[in-house]
């Protein structure tokens, strides 16, 4: 017995080092020892000893000491034991070891669920930890969450049916604990989707069917419901959370009959918690409860919503609350998004309910857009008043409500519309009176201006929500009677631009022009509609060449006037690109816009002196010209209508770019000039042509500009990358242009046979990559937070240039060794200098340098086989252990890279091996058998992907599988006894009830594959894949699998 004590004592010494000691190798030597006494077979006794041994520990450190036991249990799924937990804590006679069981219960269920938290949960696995995590969390989900949520259910039960003494620190305590242990049980992620906790859009919980008696009993709704009631408000948001989570239980777990029984319990709890409001003042509770609202159209459907028995009286009091909170504006702001979502589902859901009760919401609807709209005016003079912030500055929020609005408010439009012309009108006229009084003070004009801006947003998305196969001539002239007088206020805010303007007005302008652009300009629209003729009763806008006059007339004043506001440059030039887009389909809208002499001005003026933006400022930051791109993308789309073949009018066109490029060539020429009126110059001129490079995607016209910066420009290009490496504001938009200029975008750049063109183009990428490329390698250590900008970027460009200039199919790259010409060797090369200064991890820590990278080894795999294999030993390594690496990336476009890069790889393989075998009179090439080598050298890494793809296929949720497919026969073909060792594996890991059908679907699997990869074997044997891996997962549902992942990554 004395033994016994003294070796729980030092247990417990353990147990306390491990978390409370500060030096590091006391508490990894405590670790090793723990991890070791988990694996004893007296684990579980000296645990519950432990236990009873309270005195010798705080609860607090019981809790540690007992969590990280007990999740060193959890590695081997299918040894999960409820009735394990419930001997431990809740047959003890206090309080205190109840809550720490369920703290425990609690702490286990949430760190299975997070993927983040797979290290501390199993053994270290570099190859897969989240797949052993899935089948970890999914072995927990089947044998013990249910048990656990039950016996959470039923404590809470029995602690809402004792008077709780809630001052009590323990009771207060366990109440706590227990409501968390329910909401994880709740939140966790039953079907291994991992979806973002910030998003509401997927809002269903997917509830195994085995659960279904637990939601089928109206006493656990109704428990919670009950504890919302019963208990302090500082408890009710929890309870509201498990309320959201009951809500969203997929639609499928009932039948229809037993979904109308659970919603109307729903519902009634809803309108219990409406007529009695008192807790939802605490903000956290009006938050949860607004997602509660929102749920119940999300996962319901209109049609059965009115089926509820207190349906009327419900859908009052939920219009009621809506319009309460929306008056309330400046209370809990951000739960508004769930009550608009709930209205805007609602109001979607009226032309398709086909049920004959009454919806009501042609009464209710208008109401909550009423409120929407005169809160947000009333609020207007409150903030510009108090100086509070302004909802206006966050305009992703303001589009978002905006958005919901658009559905509501064209519900019942008549009086949506007869709203806003009413309040337009008088806050149009208070506006004007204010303007033309000389004792207005500046709060008043602002305040109308604030209104005005509203009222502009709320008009555009009220527009923007048409939908053309539910619109009538009458909702057609309501849109005409607001459009005239949103373009009436514009003429009279840009006749006083020169003397004053207002930024968020302007923005809102640009908001609705958007969405009027949307619905009414396009060769789809009816050009008959009473919209347009009530422009040309008002404004004398006959048509719809008039109509985009105005929208030129005001991109070129907002251009005029604001061109040192980046926000409203940005959106007026994002405009104009919509505007432009129809090439080369040539709608007839754009080639009315092109015939505009607005359109023909911007065409032949596109300098500083009539749009400042152009300009080269010296306080604006070089990020700052952005926007040039996007300008002479859309001034590059309309010259194209007419351009043809037209030299002359190409070259006036791009004289202001002729004399910006001579301007640098002349700097560079001398040995001292202005760096930065230099780099200024530059960046803002390949932004242009960038831009310029976009639109042309036709032949003739990529040919004039190639023509044109081939070869007078070139070198500057390449001067500036020489000159500044270092500075990614400078290299970033060359480098995006050179890239532009290779990539053969609808086969514009196609030769004639007799040019040289494809080959001296290519010469200069390559000549640009190696000199960045060389040069970016000097840097040195560059801080992990700078890596991306300073480094990583400039890469990752330089990989896509690559790829778009191998796989343009505008160069016969044989021809470069055959003349000896290193153009291309120096390309590659510098390719494999740049790869191998990137740590593996970065390379899938970056998206874009992900998709840039595993693109380009895509073509160099399939297309430069034989450079990859005459590669080092080292090199090779890298790039098959990235593959590896990438094979289980969660971006599915990186996915499939990779099985193609290993497709090429296993087949260029298996064709040298089978050339190998056979006699022939020419040997393989030095590269050849030098690749053969290193891989018979290396067999675990080819071996290792095979498992790995198997394994995807097998368990994942695989979403390309016909990718998979490809790569997975020449694996299986190269390496036949390892795979007869993994098939035999996984058949034994199986329940011996299950092996025999486990062993046939292997059998199937290869049933008529020959020993080749011609294309019609490949065919069959993704036809083989795609019913096995159907076989496997009939074979493996209703039973605990019970595959360790070590045994098929070993």
């Amino acid at each position: 017995m004395t033994d016994l004590f003294q070796s729980l004592a030092q247990l417990e010494n353990l147990c306390k080092q491990l978390y409370e000691t500060t030096d590091t190798t006391t508490r990894l030597q405590a670790e090793k020892a723990l991890v070791e006494f988990t694996n004893s077979p007296d684990c579980l006794s000296k645990c519950q000893l432990l236990l009873e041994r309270g005195s010798f520990m705080s609860s607090k450190t019981t809790v540690l000491n007992y969590d990280s036991l007990l999740a060193c249990q959890m590695p081997k799924p299918g040894t999960h034991d409820s009735s394990f937990y419930l001997m431990l804590f809740f047959n003890q006679d206090s309080v205190e070891y109840c809550i720490i069981g369920v703290t425990i219960l609690s702490q286990l269920t949430n760190e299975i669920n997070q993927v983040s938290a797979t290290a501390f949960l199993i053994e270290a696995d570099t190859t897969h930890p989240l797949t052993k995590h899935r089948k970890i969390a999914s072995s927990f989900r089947d044998s013990s969450l249910f048990d656990i949520f039950t016996l959470s259910c039923n404590l809470l039960k029995q602690a809402s049916g004792k008077n709780l003494n809630l001052n009590d620190e323990s009771q207060h305590g366990l109440l706590m604990q227990l409501l968390k242990l329910t909401h994880n049980c709740l939140n966790f992620d039953f079907i291994g989707t991992s979806t973002d906790e910030s998003s509401d859009d997927l809002c269903t919980v997917q509830i195994p069917t085995s659960w279904r008696s637990a939601f089928l009993d109206s006493s656990t709704l109704q428990l919670f419901f009950d504890l919302y009631h019963s208990i302090p408000p500082s408890f009710s948001p929890l309870v509201l959370s498990c309320l959201v989570q009951i809500a969203s239980v997929r639609r499928s777990l009932f039948n229809n009959a037993e979904r109308a029984k659970f919603l109307s319990h729903l519902v009634d709890g809803v309108k219990r918690i409406l007529e009695n409001p008192q807790s939802l003042s605490d903000p956290n509770n009006y938050h949860e409860f607004c997602r509660l609202l929102a749920r119940l159209k999300s996962n319901y459907q209109l049609g059965e919503l009115v089926k509820v028995e207190n349906y009327p009286e419900v859908i009052r009091l939920i219009a009621n609350f809506t319009v309460t909170s929306l008056q309330h504006w400046e209370f809990a702001p951000n739960s508004v998004h769930y009550l608009l979502s709930l209205w805007q589902r609602l109001a979607a859901s009226v032309p398709y309910v086909k049920a004959t009760e009454p919806h009501m919401l042609e009464t209710y609807t208008p109401e909550v857009t009423k409120a929407y709209i005169t809160s947000r005016l009333e609020s207007v003079h409150i903030i510009l008043r108090d100086g509070l912030e302004d909802p206006l500055e966050d305009t992703g929020l303001v589009q978002q409500q905006l958005d919901q609005l658009s559905t509501i408010g064209r519900c019942e439009y008549e009086k949506t519309c007869a709203l806003l012309v009413q309040l337009f009108d008088q806050s149009a006229q208070s506006y004007q009176e204010l303007l033309q009084s000389a004792s207005a003070s500046p709060m008043d004009i602002a305040v109308q201006e604030g209104r005005l801006t509203w009222l502009v947003y709320i008009i555009g998305a009220v527009i923007g929500g048409r939908v053309s196969f539910a619109s009538t001539d009458e909702q057609d002239a309501m849109d005409g009677e607001l459009v005239c007088r949103v373009l009436q206020l514009m003429n009279l805010t840009d006749s006083r631009l020169a003397q004053a303007g207002n930024e968020k007005l302007e923005l809102a302008m640009l908001s609705f022009f958007e969405q009027f652009r949307k619905i009414y300009i396009g060769d789809q629209v009816q050009k008959s509609s009473k919209l347009y003729r009530r422009l040309s009763e008002v404004l004398g806008l006959n048509d719809e060449t008039m109509v985009l006059s105005v929208f030129i007339g005001k991109i070129i004043t907002n251009l005029k006037y604001w061109g040192r506001c980046e926000p409203i440059t940005s959106k007026t030039l994002q405009l104009l690109n919509d505007l432009s887009i129809g090439y080369p389909f040539l709608s007839y809208s754009v080639r009315k816009l092109v015939k505009l002499s607005a359109v023909q001005f911007m065409l032949n003026n596109h300098t500083s002196e009539h749009f400042s933006f152009l300009g080269i400022n010296n306080q604006s930051n070089l990020t700052d010209m952005r926007c040039r791109t996007t300008f002479y993308t859309a001034l590059g789309r309309l010259l194209m209508v007419d351009l043809g073949e037209d030299e002359d009018q190409y070259e006036q066109f791009m004289l202001p770019l002729t004399a910006a490029f001579e301007a640098v060539a002349q700097m560079f020429s001398t040995n001292s000039f202005n760096e930065q009126e230099a780099k200024r110059t530059l960046v803002g001129l390949v932004r242009d042509l960038r831009g310029i490079a976009f639109a042309f995607n036709a032949k003739t016209s990529f040919m004039m500009l190639f023509e044109w910066i081939y070869p007078s420009y070139m070198p500057i290009l390449q001067r500036a990358i020489e000159l500044w490496y270092h500075d990614p504001a400078c290299t970033t938009p060359v480098l995006k242009l050179m890239a532009e200029l290779v990539h053969n975008r609808s086969q514009r750049l196609q030769f004639d046979v007799s040019s040289p063109n494809g080959i001296l183009l290519f010469r200069e990428t390559s000549k640009m990559i190696t000199m960045y490329g060389n040069r970016i390698l000097t840097l040195g250590e560059v801080p992990k937070d700078q890596v991306y900008a300073l480094k990583l970027k400039g890469i990752s460009i330089c990989f896509s240039m690559l790829k778009a200039a191998l796989s343009g199919s505008y160069v016969n790259f044989g021809v470069f060794r055959l003349y000896g010409d290193d153009a291309l060797d120096n390309a590659l090369q510098t390719f494999i200098k740049l790869l191998l200064s990137i740590p593996h991890s970065d390379l899938l820590d970056y998206p874009k340098l992900s998709q840039s990278y595993y693109s380009l080894l895509e073509v160099l795999t399939q297309d430069h086989m034989n450079f990859i294999a005459s590669l080092e030993p080292r090199v090779i390594m890298y790039i098959l252990s990235s593959i590896s690496e990438g094979l289980t990336a969660l971006d599915t476009m990186v996915c499939t890279g990779c099985c193609s890069c290993l497709d090429h790889i296993v087949t260029y393989l298996f064709k040298q091996l089978s050339r190998s075998t056979k006699k022939r009179t020419t040997p393989l090439n030095q590269e050849s058998d030098r690749f053969l080598h290193i891989m018979q050298q290396h067999p675990e890494m080819i071996q290792q992907m095979l498992s790995t793809v198997l394994n995807i296929i097998i368990f994942e949720d695989c979403r390309n599988q016909w990718s998979m497919s490809r790569p997975l026969l020449g694996l299986i073909l190269l390496n036949e006894k390892y795979f007869s060792d993994l098939r035999n594996s996984i058949v034994n890991s199986q329940p011996p009830e299950k092996q025999q059908a486990m062993h046939l679907c292997f059998e199937n699997l290869m049933e008529g594959i020959e020993r080749n990869l011609l294309t019609k074997n490949r065919d069959r044997f993704t036809q083989n894949l795609s019913a096995f891996r159907r076989e496997v997962n009939d074979s493996m549902k209703n039973s605990t699998y019970g595959v360790n992942s070590n045994d098929m990554m070993s």
